[in-house]
């Protein structure tokens, strides 16, 4: 299964907040500028792709099934938006080769702008990772958000990352968010099959979304290992020997999150000078995109190992 957003047809979770902003779009009160704010992983991407088909299926054939949250695989702008021709669509993020969203994609959407829609259709702009937006990117963005053109809409995808103020400020924030029950239906769904087949339930935390866990199974299975045989300490001591978190950006953050929840499994916020000290220096690992190595090293010795 490809978990790309741009991928998914069906909608899991959320059903309230996507038959609102519908109804809003049909009354022709849509905010133009939408901040969807909510953990990596939970689908707030694809609650995007789902709002940006409905809105441009709708005199197509077709057109979005909102009675099942559906997107027909047969419509026009789907296969446009899969096909990166789609000329009332525009994404930006991360490219695969930066850190960073830097000043001249930001540029090239400007360009587009200027362009003059297709058919008289609405024209999307869809802005993932906004924390990875550099300060000219971000500067640069905030002038086009303060006065965007008739019929354009802005959605950003914020993971809960601090953002400036100022770009906040300029959009209608929608935080999405699901219970521990949603999170394992969905999984479920995107697995398709019982969550406890194919992960340690010890391994499901309160920092688990569904986008997470999938790509934690995938990736392992990839590699031949059976995460329903790993108990938490288990995992992490393989990870970090094995170093399996440098073969892949995501399932390296999801660790991260692994680390924290281990240390407050274990109780050591009760003993701040140890949950403090590896909680910063995760954080400055992270910020400063340092070498993880020795922080992992570190863990393993004193808190695993310890």
């Amino acid at each position: 299964m490809n978990l790309k957003a741009k991928n998914q047809t069906e909608l899991h979770g959320f059903e309230n907040a996507f038959r609102e902003l519908c109804l809003l779009y049909n009354k022709d009160k849509l905010p133009s500028k939408i901040l969807l704010s909510g953990q990596k992983g939970i689908g707030k991407c694809t609650f995007a792709y789902h709002i940006i088909n409905y809105a441009l299926s709708q005199d197509e054939e077709n057109s979005y099934d909102i009675k099942r949250f559906t997107i027909n695989e047969n419509n026009k702008s789907f296969k446009l938006v899969l096909n990166e021709t789609n000329p009332n669509f525009s994404l930006v993020d991360v490219k695969p080769e930066k850190k960073l969203i830097d000043i001249d994609q930001i540029r090239n959407l400007i360009n587009l702008m200027n362009k003059s829609s297709f058919n008289k259709k609405p024209r999307f702009i869809l802005i993932d990772n906004i924390e990875f937006l550099n300060v000219n990117s971000v500067n640069a963005l905030l002038k086009i958000l303060e006065e965007p053109n008739e019929n354009m809409y802005f959605i950003l995808i914020h993971n809960n990352s601090k953002i400036l103020e100022t770009l906040k400020s300029r959009c209608l924030n929608f935080k999405l968010f699901l219970k521990n029950k949603e999170t394992l239906e969905i999984t479920e769904k995107l697995l398709k099959t019982n969550i406890s087949d194919k992960i340690n339930l010890d391994l499901i935390n309160y920092y688990s979304t569904p986008g997470n866990i999938y790509r934690l199974v995938d990736f392992f299975e990839k590699l031949e290992i059976q995460l329903k045989d790993l108990e938490l300490k288990e995992f992490l001591e393989l990870i970090i020997k094995q170093k399996t978190y440098k073969k892949d950006i995501n399932i390296k953050n999801i660790i991260y999150e692994f680390i924290e929840f281990f240390l407050i499994k274990k109780n050591m916020f009760t003993k701040s000078n140890y949950y403090n000290y590896f909680v910063n220096q995760m954080d400055t690992v992270k910020k400063f995109n340092l070498d993880e190595d020795s922080f992992f090293i570190e863990f393993r010795s004193k808190i695993l190992n310890g």
